[in-house]
């Protein structure tokens, strides 16, 4: 077992969420950074389905009943274990009753914390994931909350120490299907533009602030399905890049949609950060570019 000494602003149970129930109106949720979350469990040996915590500015403070692997990522932050600095992107021996602590970063959002054999409180229709917007999942956790382990499924890999992602300037786009809702004079205003990040922002969806982009039309349209990062453009003008718990439809035109790494990228923009919107035509058959300076993992 863990316990958690201080959650910190937010601290969330997620895993890989509930696909494929969006038909009987239940999103999807789960990690809003998948890359990192998928790079916490890789450095600790978890199966990718494995639940973990996600940690919202710092503050967290665990502790564990038995020695215990673990890794945190996410963005550059300090990261002790009983007072020494351990940092990172790399795998930690947790001993009994000794204090990990994440602290805020100076820049990033969100931190991930794997164990060994992940985290297995009860599940909610197939999963462990907090959903914020339904209310699905487990309640957002606090002090005192004890949380059960689960036995390790495959073997310790290598220990290594791996980079922490770079600070979030771009993201990038592929067309959505209301694209031809913006003539060439919006499309220009929503890449030319660059955007600052609302505090009005969360693991719903990123809104950006800045010169309204000019839509051809004021109609509006029945509620059509939604994904992760699709990129929203309500009557304001104000792009709104939805993310791990967005619903699952919505009556406003998706003018693009992030591709998958920058939907991570996304997840770890702070209010008051400023990001601009780039476009690359993927290769034919639609699938996703790569962009530069992109993990390997995504590619």
């Amino acid at each position: 077992m863990i316990t958690v000494v201080r959650p910190g602003p937010l601290a969330l149970l997620q895993d890989l969420g509930r696909p494929g129930l969006a038909a009987i109106g239940v999103p999807t949720s789960g990690a809003a950074d998948r890359g990192q979350a998928a790079l916490a469990h890789r450095l600790v040996g978890n199966r990718p389905d494995a639940a973990l915590l996600e940690t919202v500015l710092g503050g967290l403070e665990l502790r564990s009943d038995d020695p215990l692997w673990c890794a945190v990522t996410g963005p550059a932050t300090a990261v002790t274990v009983d007072g020494r600095p351990v940092g990172t992107h790399r795998r930690v021996l947790l001993p009994p009753d000794v204090p990990l602590v994440v602290a805020a970063p100076p820049r990033g959002l969100r931190h991930y914390v794997a164990v060994r054999g992940g985290l297995v409180p009860p599940p909610v229709l197939g999963s462990r994931s907090t959903d914020l917007l339904s209310g699905l999942g487990p309640a957002p956790l606090r002090a005192g909350d004890r949380l059960p382990v689960g036995d390790p499924t495959g073997p310790l890999p290598p220990a290594v120490r791996l980079p922490p992602p770079a600070a979030v300037g771009e993201l990038w786009l592929t067309t959505g299907p209301r694209r031809d809702w913006l003539d060439g004079t919006g499309w220009s205003a929503l890449v030319g533009t660059t955007w600052e990040v609302s505090a009005e922002s969360n693991r719903v969806g990123v809104r950006l602030t800045g010169p309204p982009v000019p839509r051809r039309t004021d109609a509006e349209l029945p509620s059509e399905g939604l994904v992760r990062g699709a990129v929203q453009l309500p009557p304001s003008g104000q792009p709104v890049l939805f993310g791990a718990d967005h619903p699952v439809t919505g009556g406003y035109p998706v003018v693009a949609v992030l591709t998958p790494t920058s939907a991570d990228a996304a997840a770890q923009l702070r209010p008051g950060d400023r990001v601009r919107l780039r476009f690359r035509p993927g290769p034919a058959g639609g699938a996703h570019p790569v962009e530069p300076g992109a993990p390997a993992t995504a590619r």
